[in-house]
């Protein structure tokens, strides 16, 4: 499903691709996990497709990650918007 680039589907794909580089994962790693291609992968970080609840529960195991880190800053961010 393909969004507008929701500006909530945005941040949560920066914080994706964020802790990624952190992590020194790659696309193709995380999507190996998920059973998903790279390409897949890219477009949620860009926000172009919106990752569902359960695929957002998925990532936040594999990354071993809180769900409430990809919405951190999201309150600031709107609120300056």
């Amino acid at each position: 499903h393909i969004t507008h680039n929701n500006a909530i589907d945005i941040h949560v794909g920066k914080r994706l691709r964020l802790r990624l580089t952190l992590l020194g994962m790659s696309q193709e790693a995380l999507g190996a996990e998920l059973n998903v291609t790279f390409q897949q992968v890219q477009k949620y970080e860009r926000g172009a497709n919106w990752i569902s609840a359960s695929q957002l529960w998925d990532i936040s195991q594999i990354l071993d990650l809180p769900i409430s880190y990809f919405f951190d800053d999201m309150l600031e961010r709107t609120m300056r918007s």
